[in-house]
């Protein structure tokens, strides 16, 4: 929330490192601003070229509730068209979605409740810097062995290129 009216934020995280991918922000909660962030999820993994699987039981899966964002046409017309297969859980469980669901109670906990903005680009700017600086580079995760999503990626990386 701030003084001139809401801003919203929608989030890909990769459950693997907990890593945020994709975070866009807009005035309104809708089929763009989420195709917005899984687009920039897709661009941040090497493109479309990159995630791209054949076989789609080896694609990679993006899994939300059932709201209308996330079943709206162009919202799924452009995971299909990147090759990403949708996945949602039940009517009324908040459960599956359990990593979402921890990363918004962290940016309440550690952002907004700690700010009050005047206007939607200073707490754009404030909440991006969070999400891509600290919340990637520096939060400690336990699903992660208590390392940043970064560092957890990188180290898997080396031990992948070790073995």
């Amino acid at each position: 929330p701030t003084a001139a009216g809401k801003l919203y934020l929608a989030t890909v995280i990769d459950l693997y490192s907990r890593r945020l991918l994709g975070a866009a922000t807009s005035l309104h909660p809708n089929a763009e601003l989420a195709k917005a962030a899984i687009t920039m999820a897709v661009t941040v993994r090497g493109g479309k070229e990159a995630i791209w699987k054949e076989e789609e039981s080896e694609r990679v899966i993006f899994h939300s509730d059932r709201g209308s964002t996330y079943t709206a046409d162009l919202f799924t017309r452009a995971c299909r068209n990147l090759g990403i297969r949708q996945s949602m859980g039940r009517v009324g469980s908040c459960f599956d979605n359990a990593a979402a669901e921890a990363f918004f109670s962290s940016l309440e906990w550690e952002v907004l409740s700690r700010h009050e903005f005047t206007t939607t680009q200073a707490a754009q700017a404030v909440v991006l810097d969070w999400c891509y600086g600290f919340y990637n580079h520096e939060r400690r995760h336990s699903s992660a062995g208590m390392m940043s999503p970064i560092a957890y990626e990188t180290t898997a990386a080396t031990a992948r290129e070790a073995a």
